[in-house]
């Protein structure tokens, strides 16, 4: 996270990092998730769990609850299928060959780029007994719901799925080459299926530019579609919500969302609100 992550000071233990932005008559406190976890891992904190308690208001990128397989499976028909130019012509010929090793092409090659992306980015996470069930998002959505909170969310689901949806060809491209490659030894772009290193950075507070490094650099129309300009909509209704509401509230979103200049943290503290890293 740059300066933004690094500038502020945090709390000495460990634990998954937390800011509070407040002004005269409000706070929100801006929370980084994983959204898939192994069970037990223990990452609340208590002062993570004071904040939840107090909060009136608790927020999350979409209602991940909704994501029953009947709805994926309509979602990817509709946004993440493109059965009259199959995966096998848009992929390189090395790349068609090394998929063809990963994964049976012709159960897939009805997809688009993007979709088959994510489904084979996942499976090394799943095979290590990583679930969304388990994630921070559905856990905190759970106590939610028990603690009778008010829960908002910034997306849909089917938001989500247009908005990769709408990446040019060549960007969902090169996300799929970089997961197949990745998958020999390389080096991909990472959305989902978190990496040990990663789940470790995230508990010990300390994600950094790196996380999204690949992605910025390498796949720019990705990272603007992914984080930019997601992050920016989030920022303009948490600034509206701040100022028309006063008390406590929770943000818990993806924690590659609070990275750098372009990250919730930055981007509340530029709209003039006092920003501050708490965890």
């Amino acid at each position: 996270m740059g300066a933004v992550l690094f500038g502020w000071c945090g709390a000495a233990q460990a634990a998954p990092a937390l800011w509070r932005v407040s002004d005269a008559d409000g706070q929100v406190y801006l929370f980084g998730t994983i959204h898939a976890l192994k069970p037990g891992l223990a990452w609340r904190t208590p002062l993570y769990d004071r904040v939840l308690a107090q909060a009136g208001t608790v927020w999350f990128e979409a209602d991940m609850e909704s994501g029953d397989p009947d709805t994926v499976r309509l979602l990817i028909q509709r946004y993440g299928s493109d059965p009259d130019r199959p995966l096998s012509r848009k992929l390189a010929p090395s790349d068609l060959e090394a998929l063809s090793r990963q994964t049976d092409v012709a159960r897939v090659d009805h997809l688009r780029p993007w979709a088959a992306a994510l489904m084979l980015s996942m499976r090394p996470a799943l095979a290590r007994g990583v679930s969304v069930e388990k994630g921070a998002d559905l856990t905190i959505t759970r106590v939610a719901r028990d603690d009778l909170k008010r829960i908002r969310t910034f997306e849909t689901l089917e938001d989500q799925a247009r908005m990769f949806a709408s990446l040019p060809e060549g960007s969902e491209v090169r996300y799929l080459t970089k997961v197949i490659r990745d998958k020999k030894g390389g080096r991909r772009l990472r959305l989902t299926g978190k990496p040990p290193s990663l789940e470790a950075a995230w508990l010990a507070g300390a994600l950094g530019p790196a996380a999204i490094a690949d992605m910025k650099a390498g796949n720019p129309a990705l990272y603007e579609a992914f984080l930019k300009r997601r992050n920016r909509a989030w920022a303009d209704k948490l600034a509206d919500e701040m100022a028309g509401a006063g008390g406590v509230q929770l943000v818990n979103v993806g924690a590659l969302h609070m990275i750098g200049d372009d990250g919730l943290p930055a981007l509340m503290a530029a709209r003039g609100y006092r920003v501050e890293r708490v965890q």
